[in-house]
């Protein structure tokens, strides 16, 4: 790969590292690739070469610019500067029909067909063979039974409908759809995050077959252990830039995650004094069928506990259960010692627990309706006379006691919240969690799409909800943030609590641990849950 560690901030790349050129079969190269919106920069230099018959995995912290990378190629946006070269020629990709002729084809993580139509109609939809003014029927089927053979899905299935077919067949028959436009490169977006250890060694069995018959596979996922499994080279990206691109054969989990964070500075944390008191919250081996099981956790009160774990880990589904919007199936939850089992999440806020949602947009906020409005609402008990007039006296003064308290910046309380910044929305939602003032937070991507200033305001706000005695456990993807703001560290792979660390803990040891480090025990790490501790040289406890 081409020199890019000064672009992407750290020193001299491992003496592996491939360069642009190096390989004689390339079948797509992008060179210099850069892409802003607006104020941010979401590619700063990019460069990618990936070769005809190859797994080419692509790896990056949330934020790297993997996905911006891709949707470029893919034709869903378009670069502002850098260079693409495909089978040998220069081409130009404005849209998504460019990428399609050219023969990219891209597979999400949640397959995009129609349940009612069956495997043939899904795979040709929009391109059916034809004979004169009529669907060519039998030329299709022929077609599609060739596709799946390739797959290794049984013909039968060509007139299943789609909508009774697994999670993992739904995959492949997204696969198909995608080499009947003859894909010479397959862009795979996380594909194993949704599927069974099972059911991705039938991924991996198809992308090997994909690969004997010529096609370049972009392979990206978060899952650094599996990558050993299928790609054969790696590119990695950092703030924006690709650091380098490498042989797997040559690499570890552990020297792979230090590549997503190395240059990274250390930013300084949160010291609180922790109270000698009982937990505020438990989870004892809990569990929810098909989701997560056996996760432990304590949060005392006064706590910031991070929960960090990748895409499919189970851990967005963690906090919603806490929060009753599934009931757990196994374990137990115990807040201030005494068993609950919160069924709803209006059970959940008597119990004295709030959430603050991930996806603020469509589960936290009514965007053409006043900051007042989005505060008050779930409150209706509390700010209401006699359990059936709002007090609207009331209702502005609690709004502009919390707008104050978390600096929200708004000239009234009238103001639709759809109108206001990420950063101040997000405290507008925070603002309803607070009104009845938990005992319990839960704080799931607490500043996922917000400004840096806002993420800084959104710390301080958690910090003192901390000092004021509220337990705070925070779920987030964003590594750097979790390490910034939380006195401990759990991390969850697999659907259960497999790590547990403390403020000393680096960003890589996390990582490497997440991704599934398997043969290195990350430095500083206790198993979560364990009870005895024991140590050896290189200071690991389990």
């Amino acid at each position: 790969m081409a020199e890019g560690s000064d672009r992407a901030g750290s020193g001299a790349l491992p003496a592996g590292a491939l360069r642009m050129g190096a390989q004689s079969n390339a079948r797509l190269s992008m060179t210099g690739v850069a892409k802003r919106y607006g104020a941010v920069r979401a590619i700063r230099h990019a460069d990618i070469e990936v070769a005809a018959g190859t797994v080419h995995a692509l790896v990056g912290e949330n934020g790297a610019g993997k996905s911006t990378l891709i949707k470029i190629l893919s034709g869903a946006v378009t670069a502002d500067a850098g260079a693409i070269v495909f089978d040998g020629a220069p081409v130009a990709i404005a849209n998504t029909m460019d990428a399609i002729a050219l023969g990219i084809a891209t597979v999400y993580q949640e397959p995009q067909l129609f349940a009612e139509l069956t495997v043939s109609e899904n795979i040709f939809l929009g391109r059916e063979l034809r004979a004169g003014p009529r669907i060519d029927w039998a030329a299709q089927h022929a077609k599609v039974v060739e596709l799946l053979d390739l797959l290794g899905v049984p013909a039968k299935d060509a007139t299943a409908p789609v909508g009774e077919l697994s999670i993992a067949e739904q995959q492949q028959v997204s696969i198909a759809k995608a080499l009947a436009g003859d894909a010479k490169v397959l862009i795979l977006d996380e594909p194993s995050a949704i599927l069974t250890d099972a059911e991705i060694d039938v991924l991996f069995g198809v992308i090997r077959r994909l690969k004997e018959s010529g096609v370049a596979v972009i392979y990206i996922s978060h899952r650094l252990d599996e990558l050993f499994r299928i790609a054969d080279v790696v590119t990695v990206m950092r703030d924006g830039a690709t650091v380098g691109t490498y042989p797997l054969a040559e690499l570890s989990v552990r020297e792979i995650a230090e590549l997503m964070v190395g240059g990274i500075l250390n930013e300084e944390r949160s010291h609180r004094a922790l109270p000698d008191a009982p937990a505020r919250l438990e989870l004892r081996s809990l569990g929810l069928a098909g989701k997560f099981h056996d996760v432990d956790l304590t949060v005392l009160p006064g706590e910031v506990v991070g929960l960090y774990g990748l895409v499919g880990s189970g851990v967005a589904e963690i906090a919603s259960t806490i929060y009753g919007i599934e009931p757990a199936t196994t374990g137990d939850i115990r807040i201030g010692g005494a068993s609950v089992r919160p069924t709803s999440p209006r059970h959940a806020q008597k119990l004295g627990i709030a959430l603050l949602p991930a996806d603020r947009k469509r589960q936290g906020m009514f965007a053409f309706q006043p900051i007042a409005f989005n505060i008050s609402i779930g409150h209706l008990g509390l700010l209401s006379r006699l359990a059936v007039w709002m007090d609207r006296a009331r209702e502005r003064r609690v709004a502009r006691e919390l707008i104050d308290r978390l600096a929200v910046k708004t000239p009234s309380e009238r103001q639709p919240i759809g109108a206001m910044s990420g950063g101040n929305s997000q405290k507008v939602v925070l603002a309803r969690q607070l009104v009845e003032r938990p005992d319990v937070l839960v704080l799931a991507e607490p500043t996922q799409g917000v400004d840096v200033g806002a993420k800084e305001e959104i710390h301080r706000i958690i910090d003192g909800l901390a000092a004021e005695g509220t337990a705070v456990l925070v779920v987030t993807s964003d590594l750097p943030e979790a390490l910034r703001i939380a006195d401990r560290l759990l991390v969850v792979r697999g659907g259960t609590t497999i790590a547990e660390f403390g403020r000393d803990a680096s960003q890589v040891d996390v990582l490497a641990a997440a991704a599934g480090a398997r043969d290195e025990e990350p430095t500083g790490a206790r198993r979560a849950g364990s009870t005895t501790e024991t140590s050896d040289e290189t200071g690991v406890t389990a």
